[in-house]
């Protein structure tokens, strides 16, 4: 257990920012599976900024690395260019 109270406080950002990151990481390959589930291209086509925004906001922030952010990007824009 932790014996100053900074080291408390940095416990329970620690957890919340953990939280955070995994709701967001999930959102995002959750966004990612309903591209690859799409059928339609123009749907396909809607979806790409905003999952590119969302994978582009977790590398900025380090939840990913922004190289592997950089490579979904570049399967998901293939993927849906031969929809």
């Amino acid at each position: 257990m932790a014996n100053h109270k900074s080291a408390l406080k940095r416990i329970r950002s620690n957890a919340a920012k953990r939280l955070r990151n995994r709701y967001q990481a999930k959102s995002a390959r959750t966004a990612i599976k309903n591209i690859r589930k799409a059928t339609d291209k123009s749907a396909a086509f809607e979806m790409l900024p905003t999952v590119f925004s969302m994978l582009d906001k977790l590398a900025k922030r380090n939840v990913i690395h922004r190289n592997k952010a950089a490579n979904q990007k570049s399967k998901l824009a293939k993927f849906v260019g031969k929809l």
